[in-house]
Parts: structure tokens; C-alpha cells; sequence
């Protein structure tokens, strides 16, 4: 699985104009499912997302986590993340997982990210959705978490 996550002072998305997402100062990620990918790849990189340290603490150094900082997180699935894009002009997008694999893994991510963080938004699996943030830094990470063996 894939995320790409940004910290943010403020973030928002929407669908058909309504805002169907927002959170304050936090984490935006857009969140990718892989063909082959399970549950233990969505909760592996949960835990990094939320585990690492991108904060600033008192002395301005990156060493508070999402919790620490008190933040909020935005949950965006974005398919196109597992791109193949190693050749020719046309991105091939079979290196994502099956729409309804995503979306099932994307709504287990959901689930187990409202177990852990008090505040959670997302934006709506298949829809075209508009995303806007102010990146605060800005700071911006690509994690990916390998398929596990035996998964």
C-alpha cells in the first residue's frame, strides 16, 4: 500500500462542489491499495503514518507524531498513486488493486484510522473530488509498505 501525506494547517475535499471532507492542522494523506495487498498492508501503513514524527515540538525540531501534535487526518483514496509510469506517456494503472479490493481496503484503513485518531475525514472512493490544503512547510512524504509474505 501507498500513501502519500503531506502535514497541513488546514485541508478540505469535495464532491460536486459540497465539502465532504475538512480537518484543521494534521495529516492529509492519499491513501493507494496495491493488486495484492490485504488488511495487514493497510494496518502496517497505518501505523507508520501515525507513528511518524513530522511535527514541530517546542524547539521547532520534527519530533512530535499526529497524536502528540494533537492533529487531525484526511483520508483520500487516490488510485493513481500505483501508477506505472516507467514508460511511454499513458500512466497504466494496473498496478492498482481491483476497484473493489480498494475500496474494501480503503474503508478498513477508514475504520481502523477512527480507532486510533479522534478526528478523521475522508473524501468518497470513485468520485471525482477536488482537494485543497495549505502544506505546512511544507512537508510531504511518500511511505510505501511492501506486501508481506504469506499475506
Amino acid at each position: 500500500m501507498i500513501a502519500l501525506i503531506q502535514r497541513v494547517t488546514q485541508a478540505r475535499v469535495r464532491v460536486d462542489g459540497a465539502v465532504v471532507g475538512a480537518i484543521g492542522r494534521g495529516i492529509l494523506a492519499l491513501v493507494c491499495a496495491e493488486r495484492g495487498d490485504g488488511e495487514r498492508e493497510a494496518d502496517a501503513l497505518l501505523g507508520r503514518v501515525l507513528a511518524l514524527r513530522i511535527f514541530p515540538d517546542a524547539r521547532g525540531k520534527m519530533n512530535l507524531n499526529l497524536a502528540q501534535a494533537g492533529g487531525a487526518l484526511l483520508l483520500v483514496p487516490q488510485f493513481t498513486l500505483a501508477a506505472d509510469t516507467s514508460s511511454g506517456t499513458r500512466p497504466s494503472l494496473s498496478p492498482a488493486a481491483p476497484p473493489a479490493e480498494g475500496a474494501r481496503l480503503f474503508d478498513h484503513f477508514v475504520a481502523q484510522a477512527r480507532s486510533r485518531v479522534p478526528e478523521v475525514a475522508t473524501g468518497v472512493f470513485g468520485a471525482a473530488m477536488q482537494v485543497d490544503l495549505t502544506n505546512d512547510g511544507p512537508v510531504t512524504f511518500w511511505l510505501q509498505v511492501p506486501r508481506q509474505a504469506g499475506a
